[in-house]
């Protein structure tokens, strides 16, 4: 698996992103695991091999994967990735995609993805070839619970939490677009994966975390139980400080999303529980 950046323009560097401005907005109360200051953005570190296809099968003892390789065209960028067939062949998209390619003159096949955004595509691939992606899962035994992998030397995230996003030109919630992104490929479990380490985050504006939830539920089924109610579920938690956001107030304005009648409802049947609980068998003696 590697990847490089194709240059439209012969004898000219393509133009890298511009600079995007911060809008103020707020944000979740150190109560909720969540900074009140924006964080500097980080990015982990890349690198670019043209044989990390190779090492993959290479490290993995007995492995059977042939040497089929697929080139993958990602991205308004046309960032190069190649992977093995056989990998990519556990996504039912992949399959019936290659099932419909034919040879190029290099006689390797090639799938354009020009909606995806290559960082999210690179822990796709990641992910299909080593079961989990970066930051990976470490399982605390003496907590009994899942954690994200160590900090830094520096003490800092290892990776940042949030990633940009050409469709809504700003940051989402990196683990929401790869739920999305495997929802779209059939991958059951990176979108396990990817929900568990979505749960683990904190430091998040509420403004991303808004923008995120509108990106779910325009990219999952109506069906989909799992990621909408995971932000259903955690703006009902912080409530008392999304009811004070004005980020919240102008989504709400604008609408445009079921989104919003989802989390009323929710809302609706978490009051019904409230009052549920408080109902004593003394209320209701003059029944017997």
């Amino acid at each position: 698996m590697f990847s490089r950046r194709i240059d439209p323009h012969a004898g000219s560097k393509s133009s890298s992103k511009g600079q995007k401005v911060n809008k103020p907005s707020s944000s979740f109360s150190k109560a909720h695991g969540v900074s009140k200051s924006r964080h500097e953005p980080r990015r982990r570190p890349t690198t670019a091999s043209s044989s990390t296809a190779n090492d993959a099968s290479a490290s993995s003892p007995g492995s059977t994967l042939t040497p089929s390789i697929v080139t993958l065209v990602v991205g308004k960028e046309q960032r190069i990735f190649a992977a093995h067939e056989d990998v990519l062949g556990a996504s039912p998209w992949f399959q019936r995609m290659l099932s419909e390619q034919y040879m190029d003159s290099q006689n390797t096949k090639r799938i354009h993805l020009p909606d995806d955004e290559p960082e999210i595509f690179s822990s796709v691939l990641e992910f299909l070839y080593k079961g989990d992606y970066y930051p990976r899962l470490v399982h605390n035994k003496r907590r009994n619970s899942w954690e994200l992998e160590q900090l830094d030397d520096e003490g800092r995230a290892a990776s940042e939490a949030t990633v940009y996003h050409h469709e809504v030109d700003g940051d989402l919630l990196k683990d929401t677009v790869i739920y999305c992104t495997a929802d779209k490929y059939g991958l059951e479990e990176l979108k396990r994966v990817a929900l568990r380490k979505q749960g683990l985050q904190s430091g998040i504006q509420c403004s991303t975390i808004l923008a995120s939830a509108r990106y779910a539920y325009a990219n999952t089924p109506d069906t989909d139980s799992k990621l909408r109610a995971h932000y259903l579920a955690l703006i009902i938690r912080s409530r008392s400080t999304f009811k004070r956001s004005g980020t919240m107030q102008l989504e709400m304005y604008n609408g445009g999303t079921q989104l919003f009648f989802d989390l009323f409802v929710a809302l609706c049947n978490h009051v019904d529980d409230i009052s549920s609980s408080q109902t004593t068998p003394r209320s209701n003696r003059h029944f017997f």
